[in-house]
């Protein structure tokens, strides 16, 4: 997902932020949503998804061996003084505005599985390589100087078993479980209950066909890039593909458009930065994080 040169005759004038037509599949506007599923789960995945991010009142914290969670847990206290702290024109800010705070969070949080992980919901993260928080960073008695590894991770595992605890109070303190946690640990659920993941109709793709043609046409079609030429242009790949500036004759008008840019990603970089990248690499990252620092990607390519 970046930006891309592309070489395309002079007259090419495809419009602006629109999709460029040989990049879309036109056999997919064919395709019959499977009318028994949602997205081409089965109905035993989407119950245990429900019962993932609380939509339903049906979870038991202590029939998982998890506790409840009260305003008084180290993790809610945090959380609800930090919300507190953040806007008290809208919580107040006495001790009753944070207990009130930890007991909205609660009624929400003791839904939610995701926050309450036994040993086998935790082990099936841990065989899928997902808590690299625990996993990957220097523990006791095992290496040191994590920081010389690259990121601040560990290559390999270290060893560590975190407790379900210890994962839950984790779920709550920082970014969380992610939606290949959700999957990872709903799946290793039902497998163990002997259910399906995927629609028995659709074999979990959500979709249909009306005739094995079409589906085969589908298959095997094949994107096709624009026409070639003289001119220079500036695409985005964060979708299939769109044209983001005009077509220019030469490297330095192109590159003086693109440092005119006002919005998105781009805004900032220089004149200088675009003709190093039109003359050289031709593809970049939308946006690189370096050292706590956001920049462009063109800029980042060619500094």
């Amino acid at each position: 997902m970046g930006r891309e040169l592309k070489r395309v005759p002079l007259t090419f004038n495809w419009p602006i932020n629109k999709v460029w037509e040989g990049f879309l599949n036109p056999y997919w506007k064919l395709h019959i949503k499977c009318p028994h599923c949602e997205n081409g789960y089965s109905p035993e995945y989407k119950a245990l998804e429900r019962l993932w991010y609380g939509y339903d009142d049906t979870l038991d914290p202590l029939s998982k061996g998890s506790q409840l969670l009260t305003p008084d847990t180290p993790a809610v206290r945090r959380f609800a003084e930090r919300n507190v702290s953040r806007d008290p024109l809208f919580y107040g800010s006495s001790e009753d505005a944070i207990r009130r705070e930890g007991e909205r969070l609660c009624s929400m949080w003791n839904k939610q599985w995701s926050h309450h992980l036994n040993e086998r919901d935790v082990a099936a993260l841990l065989k899928a390589d997902r808590l690299w928080d625990f996993t990957r960073v220097t523990q006791p008695g095992t290496r040191k100087n994590a920081a010389k590894h690259p990121n601040g991770w560990l290559k390999k595992n270290n060893g560590y078993v975190p407790t379900p605890a210890e994962v839950n109070e984790w779920s709550l303190s920082g970014f969380g479980h992610d939606l290949s946690n959700a999957w990872i640990v709903i799946n290793a659920e039902l497998k163990r209950r002997g259910q399906p993941s995927t629609c028995a109709h659709c074999k979990g793709a959500g979709h249909t066909w009306p005739d094995k043609t079409t589906k085969w046409r589908y298959d095997h079609w094949k994107p096709k890039e624009p026409p070639k030429g003289d001119g220079y242009q500036i695409w985005e790949t964060v979708s299939e593909g769109s044209p983001i500036s005009p077509v220019f004759a030469t490297p330095e008008e192109l590159a003086t458009h693109m440092a005119g840019t006002r919005w998105g990603g781009d805004t900032g970089t220089s004149y200088d930065s675009w003709l190093a990248f039109i003359r050289g690499p031709g593809w970049a990252p939308s946006l690189v994080l370096d050292s706590g620092k956001v920049m462009s990607g063109v800029e980042a390519v060619t500094s």
